[in-house]
């Protein structure tokens, strides 16, 4: 299913209507939406990591040539680039865009490789919310991989949000890790390989660690330490600085 946007001739309704209407959707119901309100200016943005073949594989049957968002930090296992290009492959998708910190921004704020070490939300700042807010920016919504089960700020998740005057789409938010799984074997869709030796959550190689079993599937990022989100879903005031710093 294809839609065309067009500004000028039809708003979408505001996110908390959109979400009162999809709150208790099916997942392709809620993609569906999304691209019947914002079509071409709408993407997906994906960390091709332990659960992302799922949003992944229910998108590509909708919009195979939607837009995903992939931020190649410079720090990723290099199990989960060459995941990116099987899986892409796989499922068809068509406009996988490789999102990379700039040169500049590297050069000035982390000329080393080591800023990871001192300050994290710097890091990821410099090479996650940089790179993804200068990409979003030709978009009028995303979509993202969020799931209430995951814990701490997303356990009240909506299904449909707006943030720094985008409209967020989170068609997972209701499923646990059994419709996860049950859905990923139906369609016997490929596990990322680090899934297998421990990783049920995955980011750069620096601040991920595996979990042993039944352990909170998102205690191995940023482990010993109060952080638990990168960043690129803290909300901020319209005119504010890119995120530098804070957990959610």
């Amino acid at each position: 299913m294809t839609a065309v946007y067009e500004p000028d001739q039809r708003l979408a309704p505001p996110a908390p209507v959109l979400d009162a209407e999809l709150r208790h959707a099916h997942p392709t119901t809620v993609l569906e939406s999304a691209i019947e309100q914002f079509g071409d200016r709408l993407a997906l943005v994906s960390s091709f990591g332990a659960e992302s073949a799922v949003l992944l594989h229910l998108t590509a049957q909708v919009k195979r040539d939607i837009p995903v968002l992939f931020l190649d930090t410079g720090m990723l296992f290099g199990q989960t680039l060459d995941y990116r290009k099987s899986l892409a492959r796989t499922l068809g998708l068509t406009d996988v865009r490789d999102l990379r910190p700039a040169f500049a921004d590297l050069a000035t704020g982390d000329p080393k490789s080591d800023l990871w070490k001192t300050d994290t939300d710097a890091c990821c700042n410099i090479r996650k919310v940089l790179p993804l807010d200068r990409a979003i920016e030709g978009f009028d919504a995303w979509i993202t991989g969020r799931k209430r089960f995951h814990g701490g700020d997303r356990l009240s998740l909506p299904v449909v949000e707006e943030a720094d005057g985008k409209v967020k789409f989170n068609p997972l938010a209701n499923w646990g890790k059994a419709e996860l799984d049950a859905y990923a074997r139906e369609h016997d869709l490929p596990a990322h390989p680090l899934v297998a030796q421990g990783f049920p959550s995955i980011g750069c190689w620096p601040c991920t660690n595996p979990v042993e079993e039944g352990g909170d599937i998102r205690a191995g990022r940023w482990q010993g330490q109060d952080k638990t989100e990168c960043g690129i879903h803290v909300a901020r005031a319209p005119g504010a600085a890119p995120f530098m710093g804070g957990d959610i």
